[in-house]
């Protein structure tokens, strides 16, 4: 084995070696072009800084805002509980098993009208009037959870 016969590693990549001399072809200005703020030692730029102009974050009016009172609800559809099997306990774990919900969200409500094929229990924190009114006609039951 001669020293010409050596090869690099499978997978092995060479760091990109820059400023060192003209025969590295990264060499003099080392890939940084000519003077400017990018061109320093020790150079850094918050995001969003444009040179020192006003920012298009803050030329921009600002609208709306943010209801720091909201509360996540997980609306789910009646027509998904009639796949499941008569005399099921639907709960809030259920659903988040079923890919319905996530399971922490601070409410979960169920809606929509259908008539199911068959009873159920649902035990979630709210219905809307025909949801209610489509559980019960099938001969299960809607029960409320309290929020917190």
């Amino acid at each position: 084995m001669r020293l010409h016969e050596l090869k690099k590693p499978e997978g092995l990549k060479s760091k990109k070696i820059i400023g060192r001399g003209a025969g590295s072809g990264h060499g003099r200005t080392s890939t940084k072009g000519h003077k400017g703020q990018r061109s320093r030692a020790g150079k850094s730029v918050r995001r969003g800084f444009e040179g020192g102009q006003m920012p298009l974050v803050r030329r921009l009016p600002k609208r709306g805002f943010f209801n720091i009172f909201r509360t996540d609800v997980a609306e789910i559809n009646v027509r998904y509980l009639e796949k499941l099997a008569a005399g099921t306990t639907v709960d809030i774990a259920k659903l988040a098993e079923m890919g319905l919900c996530k399971g922490t969200e601070a409410c979960v409500k169920i809606i929509g009208r259908i008539e199911l094929k068959h009873p159920l229990t649902v035990i979630v924190h709210k219905f809307t009037k025909g949801a209610k009114e489509s559980i019960e006609k099938s001969g299960g039951k809607a029960e409320e959870l309290k929020l917190d």
